[in-house]
């Protein structure tokens, strides 16, 4: 009886870190969960950011070389992560069935001059060794994508150089042009960039930090010469708003800002620390998801807003993955035909037809940040809207009890990468966040 006992043990259904009972994946949904909700490196809320390294690792041997090569230009293009698909990449150099799609990999997922060395980091993270040919391939066919300002900007003193990678990869100028400009990479001469960074960091003297006048003459500088990005200009409205920037200035920028990829959640999370000028990122917002295509019918939201969903993406970061289902909820506001919105965590509770702030605003009250009821909360939403012709539930999985299947179309979006979930069976699952879960739910309900 006890063999039997251990027998049973063994084969018990997995469960989440909330005790529902838990889908059983294949190790490439595993992988998937792992991957595209994925900080590397990041403490989420039930689990530390090494035991998911340690699982990704141990994943890639087991999940066919093509589909983790796919998954790894998935991450990095779709999904934009920079870090985990460096770590997909480097664990397939590891193993012999991989190896072959190495080179062709790297030079996808290298799209930014700074993850050449950053790969090479993360490859030497157990010791320094000799690069693999195909890796030295893969690095050598993306260093010449990148112009003297690139790389400029991201030859930073870290361990690993850009110069470092260059010497390893045997990489190949196109022309003499790009010799020359390699030469000043390796001689230390590369012209100086004009990026915020670099002229706050000039705008202090030895080693001091610059003055607040400084700060916000070079603060004011850059933004009347349009030098900051969309994602570099909501990143720091709460520096310029220290500085005391010229308000006009901000709100002109906030007006002629380029946001047409820029995430509802980026506007929420920089709202937070900013809140003078949430009308301007509002409408800035609204312009961002104006041209997204309609998604037909009733569509019901179920937004999680437990407590494990107010942890923040990473130790850097202003945003929780709450940010991240609210930014969603937005969006879909604004794209969905008709649509009922409802938060979830000990229970279900319909939100008031909002737009925009007043929305996320809304949900932000609706309840207290509590446990995951899921299984509860459908039923309560089954009960007030019995006919959809789709529900997304927006949510790190990892219910208190059993969940029910949906009665037309349903989604769950899974924004962490904890081990086991809920989302599967009758529900199609989703890992990650980025506007394609919108284009994948629309397209993928057309081709049926």
């Amino acid at each position: 009886m006890k063999l039997n006992i251990l027998k049973l043990s063994h084969l018990a259904r997995p469960r989440t870190h909330e005790r529902a009972p838990a889908a059983v994946l294949t190790p490439e949904q595993s992988l998937r969960r792992s991957v595209l909700a994925c900080m590397l490196w990041e403490d989420e809320f039930y689990e530390s950011g090494a035991t998911i390294a340690s699982r990704l690792r141990e994943l890639v041997p087991q999940v066919a070389p093509a589909t983790v090569a796919a998954l790894a230009i998935e991450a990095r293009s779709a999904m934009k992560l920079r870090h985990v698909p460096l770590l997909l990449v480097r664990e397939m150099a590891r193993h012999a069935t991989h190896r072959s799609l190495v080179s062709e990999t790297l030079a996808s997922v290298i799209q930014r001059a700074d993850e050449l060395s950053e790969f090479v980091a993360i490859y030497w993270a157990d010791g320094k060794q000799p690069l693999s040919g195909q890796v030295k391939k893969g690095l050598a066919a993306a260093f010449p994508r990148f112009d003297e300002y690139a790389l400029a900007k991201y030859d930073r003193a870290t361990v690993v150089r850009l110069r470092d990678v260059l010497f390893l990869s045997h990489a190949k100028p196109r022309d003499a042009e790009q010799a020359a400009v390699w030469k000043r990479l390796v001689d230390g001469q590369l012209a100086t960039p004009d990026t915020w960074e670099v002229a706050l960091s000039a705008s202090g003297s030895s080693g001091v930090s610059a003055s607040a006048q400084t700060k916000r003459d070079t603060w004011e500088r850059l933004l009347t010469e349009r030098k900051l990005g969309a994602l570099a200009l909501l990143r720091n409205l709460r520096n310029m708003k220290d500085a005391a920037v010229s308000e006009h200035l901000v709100l002109n920028a906030l007006a002629a800002m380029n946001a047409e990829r820029v995430l509802p959640f980026r506007f929420l999370a920089a709202a937070r620390h900013a809140p003078q000028w949430e009308e301007a990122l509002e409408a800035a917002m609204f312009r961002a998801v104006s041209e997204g295509k309609r998604l037909a019918g009733h569509t019901v939201l179920l937004v999680d807003v437990s407590g494990s969903m107010i942890a923040s993406l990473s130790r850097r970061s202003e945003m929780n993955r709450v940010d991240a289902a609210y930014g969603l909820a937005v969006l879909l506001r604004e794209i969905a035909e008709k649509v009922s919105i409802f938060t979830f965590s000990n229970s279900a509770k319909l939100v008031p037809s909002r737009r925009g702030f007043a929305l996320r605003d809304a949900m932000e009250a609706s309840q207290p940040h509590l446990g995951t009821n899921l299984g509860a909360s459908l039923v309560t939403v089954h009960d007030e809207v019995p006919h959809y012709d789709r529900l997304i539930v927006i949510t790190d999985e990892q219910s208190h009890d059993r969940v029910s299947a949906p009665r037309n179309h349903g989604y769950v979006i899974n924004v962490a990468s904890a081990k086991n979930g809920v989302g599967y069976g009758s529900w199609t699952h989703i890992d990650g966040w980025s506007e394609s879960v919108i284009d994948y739910i629309r397209e993928l309900e057309l081709a049926v």
